[in-house]
């Protein structure tokens, strides 16, 4: 009987308490510039260090190889290129200041 009025009076308390909770809305950054003549040609998953150079030439910047596996990021003036060991992982059309 004591369980009874304590399971009913602990269901009351949780109907009674306000119910809320937090949205964290987090905008996935898109950039869809597309990788053509009329966008910005840059280089395709799964090309290599040396396909890159030989069809883009020299990156402006080369930064250090961090982690493991190393991630290595060449700059170029439009764009970064990402390299997971030799291969390219990711390339992303740098943003225009607004």
């Amino acid at each position: 009987m004591l369980q009874r009025h304590l399971l009913a009076a602990g269901i009351t308390l949780l109907m009674t308490m306000p119910l809320q909770a937090d949205v964290l809305s987090i905008a996935e950054p898109t950039y869809n510039t597309p990788n053509s003549e009329s966008g910005v040609l840059r280089p395709t998953r799964g090309m290599t260090m040396q396909q890159v150079e030989q069809k883009f030439g020299t990156a402006e910047q080369q930064f250090a190889p961090k982690g493991t596996p190393a991630i290595t990021r060449w700059q170029y003036s439009q764009f970064d290129v990402y390299f997971e060991n030799q291969l390219v992982i990711h390339s992303v059309v740098q943003r225009k200041p607004e």
